[in-house]
């Protein structure tokens, strides 16, 4: 949208502001203070009760326990430990 030139006292032509470059300035403006308060993102924790880790330690695949194992997992070292014991 343009608006037509306004002439000043002088006789000389004053050049049309449109809405967009206002608009514009301040869009700038509120740009910038809304980056500056951006909200922190939400972190959900999830926290397993000890039946349900002690079923998910029962129920894991052997690969599984070795790969743990491997890993640096203690309980999973015991765990393997037990099983080849028990097949000696």
């Amino acid at each position: 949208m343009s608006i037509a030139p306004i002439s000043a006292s002088a006789g000389q032509s004053v050049a049309p502001v449109s809405s967009k470059s206002v608009a514009s300035t301040s869009d700038t403006d509120n740009d910038t203070k809304t980056s500056s308060a951006q909200p922190k993102p939400i972190v959900d924790k999830v926290t397993i009760s000890p039946a349900a880790k002690a079923l998910q330690e029962a129920t894991e695949t052997a690969a599984q326990t070795a790969k743990e194992a491997n890993s640096g997992d203690a309980q999973a070292k015991r765990k393997l430990a037990t099983e080849n014991a028990s097949k000696a």
